[in-house]
């Protein structure tokens, strides 16, 4: 059987997932020679079989005294004696890094009994009872879930009558009438007696640390950082040392680098005559660690010392906790510093120049939350905030502005005098595109992290926050309700798209930061990746964003947004609501020089650089507006006697046009290609535009490679009939420079029976991009919105899917399907470029799983587009 309790001379680093991160790195200062306190580490193993049986396992609480035996000859005290007591901490040491999300308990061992001689050998009998009265206060908390207010209450007490401020004010006698009163509090509340027994002490204490494992905030924690619940916590049993034996004790906390910026000198705080929990609890005002230099100079030195040894042994900033007892400097935690996105990407490229570091393993670590800090706004969260709501993180960013309820309000809003505005939305529809552009951030009462308000923030880098059910948004009376709370149009609110917050009022924004040293780290990714990166862009300001931001071209140009313009959906409603063919192509050709500026200004934006281009999606009848909307104007206009009125017979014409539109179930119905097929005239009128802007942009010496996209093919005739219509027009407006222009034509793969037969497509395709959104929407049979709404964030919660799919590509599932294609594919055509499009193009798991397959790019909203660079980098360093 594996061993299950560990000294810490016997431990080592490679042994975190066994003894933990803290028991690991205690083991490693133990024998790296570091003034350590000597200690044993109980197992992740033995947890682990405590939470199974809900109890400890048999023979494990003799292997814990056997140890403690063991540290008693290593101390020259014993355990209880009365005498010569030996006290120790009770510590959580979980595998990955917890701070402050399991439980403490200091001072374990001592009683009635013994207390009096550690005031004997200390010399010291208000020291001893103020280590007493702690033990009894962290002991009920933990272990016996007595509320801590109810000591501190007692505490606050006794300083007002002895007319004292601070605890180690108070003598040893108000120290003894203390124990005495929260003894009688510890019995009252916890149905038992403080325990006298040191060992009953000891078990009662290891139990609780396990139990910890599994509160409610180490829950939510491991929820939110994707640590795994069944990796259990270690314990670590640690002989006390003692910071408030006087002024020449003290206890503290340091960085070996500025978390906050990433410089390089020592940072943190201390206080003299203190244990641990004074610097963190807020009690007194601690003083900063250069501060030490001037009171205990030595000790300081020998600090910084052994600060840098175990930042050089670890290759990383470190977090140091330290105790000074008596003049002596002893060493109990160290680990990884967490810190800042800047401060993060400063010091590994710092690591990396002064030697430490590679470049690769500088790369490795920059995670997805410092690219998503560094490249959006933050709300400086200094400033006093109050937050009135919280939704889902939809975009990351940050803004303040006035509440609209409608885009056009939106629009007009911030044309003037470039006002702000939030854009609040039960929930937006493509028709909204126009005030989303001009707002500063959208907030929704419903939707998912992938519904049309996220998408489209995402690309076009605004804040977002959806889902946002505890608002009540009524468009008609332009008010938001939260509870009893009313918040009306032009009232100014802020959001933060990275935490799903919104706070009431205007806030501080600080700006993006994209500093020199993220610069040089992109680009040495960019330097290993094999994958490319594209971004998913609609506009020419949005490809040049995305150019700008390293994106090595366009992966997908949604031509139905540019549909959405002011000026257009008019235009596009007359082309929907004609009522012959006549009037249809009317519509089409004043749609198509418009559609044909756009095509020309990203491939100025993209000059050389391809540009996927996917002819029109979704269904005709989101052009339009909604039936409640209809019933809602044609009702004013009876109510007001003018139901026989020009207007009245207009509103009543496109009422009949919405229901002949309308679809049980419109996302798997007449759109995409199902679309163009059955009017071949508003594809033919998108290609020509896109024909005739790379004529114009040749004719500029203007390097286009266009790249058109026929959506939604689930059967090869379908991409067929196609392919022969779009080289026949390109023909006739090309002539000559019909090879010049390099055009490719390729499919979205979205539809599971394209996947399955992508040996029949792949004949007349020049390239497959596999739109995950769908193509998981439709493997699943969940529908997005709904799904991410009413059920996916339970099925995540209870481990009933590991990952919301939307979010993380699902590799058992929809990854096979993206793999088969690929193989088939490959197997006709070996040199077939393919890639991925969807929301997942910007998720880092995703894309080190497209590397694994051998997709050949990723396409992603332009902000993400650094992050899938860094991304894309790893997935090679992970190849190895």
């Amino acid at each position: 059987m594996q061993k299950r309790v560990v000294h810490f001379e016997d431990g080592n680093q490679e042994m975190k997932w066994l003894l933990g991160g803290k028991g690991a790195n205690l083991a490693e200062m133990t024998r790296a020679g570091l003034p350590v306190p000597p200690g044993y580490t109980i197992t992740t193993e033995a947890c682990r079989q405590y939470l199974d049986k809900g109890e400890l396992p048999d023979g494990l609480l003799d292997e814990i005294i056997s140890a403690m035996q063991e540290l008693e000859r290593k101390k020259g005290q014993q355990f209880g004696d009365p005498s010569n007591p030996l006290l120790v901490s009770v510590r959580s040491g979980s595998v990955n890094s917890m701070p402050g999300m399991m439980d403490t308990i200091l001072n374990l061992g001592l009683n009635d009994a013994n207390v009096h001689g550690l005031a004997q050998i200390t010399n010291n009998e208000r020291f001893a009872y103020d280590c007493y009265r702690r033990l009894i206060q962290m002991f009920g908390n933990v272990v016996c879930n007595v509320e801590s207010y109810h000591f501190e209450r007692l505490l606050l007490e006794q300083k007002k009558a002895k007319g004292v401020e601070l605890d180690q004010d108070l003598t040893a006698d108000d120290l003894k009438q203390l124990i005495i009163e929260y003894q009688d509090v510890f019995e009252r509340m916890a149905k038992q007696p403080f325990p006298q027994d040191v060992k009953e002490q000891l078990r009662l204490a290891v139990e609780a640390v396990f139990r910890s494992w599994n509160n409610q905030r180490a829950i939510i924690y491991r929820r939110i950082n994707q640590i795994p619940d069944d990796q259990g916590t270690a314990v670590n049993i640690q002989s006390m040392v003692f910071g408030n034996l006087g002024l020449d004790s003290g206890t503290g906390v340091l960085f070996t680098r500025n978390p906050a910026t990433g410089e390089d000198h020592l940072y943190g705080e201390f206080l003299t005559n203190a244990q641990g929990e004074d610097v963190v609890a807020g009690i007194r005002t601690p003083r900063t660690i250069s501060e030490l230099n001037d009171e205990m100079p030595e000790i300081y030195r020998a600090l910084h010392t052994m600060a840098k040894k175990l930042e050089a042994h670890y290759q990383d900033v470190q977090d140091i906790e330290f105790t000074i007892e008596k003049g002596q400097l002893y060493m109990l935690q160290t680990r990884n510093a967490k810190r800042t996105a800047q401060a993060a990407v400063k010091t590994a490229v710092d690591l990396v120049k002064e030697g430490v570091i590679t470049r690769e393993e500088a790369i490795m670590r920059l995670d997805e939350s410092h690219l998503n800090q560094l490249m959006h706004p933050t709300i400086d969260t200094t400033e006093p905030l109050t937050q009135i709501a919280l939704g889902l993180p939809a975009s990351p960013g940050a803004a303040s502005g006035q509440v609209v309820f409608d885009a056009d309000t939106a629009e007009l809003w911030a044309s003037k005098q470039n006002g702000k505005v939030i854009l609040v939305r039960t929930e937006t529809t493509p028709e909204d595109i126009h005030g989303v552009f001009a707002t500063q951030g959208i907030l929704t009462s419903r939707g998912g992290m992938t519904s049309h308000a996220a998408v489209v923030a995402r690309g076009m880098g605004k804040p977002c926050v959806c889902g946002c059910e505890s608002i009540l948004v009524d468009e008609n009376q332009k008010v938001m309700r939260i509870g009893e709370q009313e918040v009306k149009e032009g009232d100014w609110i802020s959001i933060d798209g990275a935490t799903g917050k919104v706070y009431a009022g205007k806030v501080v924004v600080k700006d993006a930061t994209f500093s020199s040293e993220l610069t040089e780290l992109i680009s040495w990714a960019d330097k290993i990746r094999r994958l490319k990166v594209f971004a998913n862009a609609d506009y020419p300001q949005d490809a040049a964003k995305a150019r700008e931001l390293g994106a090595e071209g366009i992966g997908l140009c949604r031509t139905e947004h540019m549909f959405f313009g002011a000026d257009r959906l008019p235009v596009v409603q007359a082309m929907i609501l004609a009522d012959d063919q006549a009037a249809r192509d009317e519509a089409l050709k004043q749609l198509l020089p418009m559609q044909q500026a756009d095509f020309e200004g990203i491939f100025e934006a993209m000059d050389g650089l391809p540009v996927t281009i996917r002819l029109l999606d979704p269904p005709l009848h989101e052009f339009l507006p909604h039936m409640d909307e209809l019933d809602a104007e044609y009702a004013e206009l009876v109510g007001a006697g003018q139901e026989l009125s020009r207007e009245a017979a207009r509103i009543r014409m496109v009422m009949k046009k919405v229901r002949a539109l309308q679809e049980t179930n419109p996302m798997l119905g007449q759109r995409g290609c199902r679309l163009g097929i059955l009017f071949p005239e508003i594809y033919d009128m998108q290609i020509k535009a896109i024909f005739f802007a790379v004529k114009n942009s040749l004719a500029k010496s203007i390097k286009v490679i266009p790249q058109i996209m026929i959506p939604l093919v689930g059967h090869v005739n379908e991409l067929k009939f196609f392919r022969e219509r779009i080289d026949r027009i390109a023909e006739q407006i090309l002539g000559e420079a019909t090879e010049q222009s390099r055009y490719v034509i390729g499919t979205m793969i979205e539809v599971p029976r394209a996947a399955l037969t992508a040996d029949q497509i792949v004949p007349y395709a020049d390239f497959f991009s596999f739109g995950t959104n769908d193509l998981t929407q439709m493997t699943f049979g969940y529908s997005r919105d709904d799904a991410e709404g009413k059920f996916l964030s339970h099925y995540v919660e209870h481990k009933l899917l590991p990952n919301n799919p939307f979010q993380v590509l699902d590799r058992d599932g929809v990854g096979q399907l993206i793999e088969m294609a690929v193989n088939k594919a490959k197997t006709h055509k070996p040199n077939m470029k393919s890639g991925v499009c969807g929301e997942h193009g910007g998720d880092k798991e995703s894309i080190i799983y497209c590397h694994q397959i051998g997709l050949d790019y990723v396409s992603c909203s332009p902000y993400r587009v650094p992050l899938a660079r860094i991304a894309a980098a790893q997935a090679k360093i992970l190849e190895g």
